[in-house]
């Protein structure tokens, strides 16, 4: 499947609910989002995409807050479709997942109009939030892993 979203999302989540969408090729990180955003206070799981293509579509249509996208996935990449979500502003944010966010350049990242890079395994509920803070204090260059890595290393 390309894409799901969620059937018990909808519009009648608080106003300061920070709805997220994944996209991963991976299903066994899709799971492990899926638990970090219900583990998250005051983020809720909005639907998931499979590819970079199936997230550029459910984006368009669910508009959620954030969406958290997988840098390499077959077919459209994570940098491509994340420079397609964020030029039709169907997101308020998008931050790129790794496995090794070192192989992001910064200014590939800052080029597709992603907040950040994040490698899978330091994502954790205290590094989601202070990320969607982030955006809300209107930071736009993504920051490197490294600081990345500092800012989420409180959990």
């Amino acid at each position: 499947m390309a894409h799901t979203p969620d059937p018990h999302a909808s519009d009648q989540s608080p106003p300061d609910t920070v709805g997220v969408l994944i996209v991963d090729d991976q299903p066994p990180f899709r799971v492990a989002a899926r638990r970090l955003i219900a583990s998250t206070p005051g983020f809720e799981f909005v639907g998931e995409a499979t590819s970079g293509e199936g997230a550029v579509t459910l984006a368009a249509t669910l508009r959620p807050d954030l969406v958290l996208m997988d840098v390499r996935m077959p077919g459209l990449g994570g940098l491509a479709a994340a420079r397609r979500i964020t030029a039709a502003r169907s997101a308020a944010a998008v931050v790129l997942v790794s496995t090794d966010p070192q192989d992001v350049p910064a200014a590939a990242a800052e080029g597709c109009g992603a907040l950040a890079v994040i490698g899978k395994q330091q994502l954790r509920p205290s590094s989601l939030t202070a990320l969607w803070h982030r955006r809300a204090q209107g930071s736009r260059p993504p920051q490197r892993p490294s600081q990345t890595s500092a800012t989420s290393s409180t959990s």
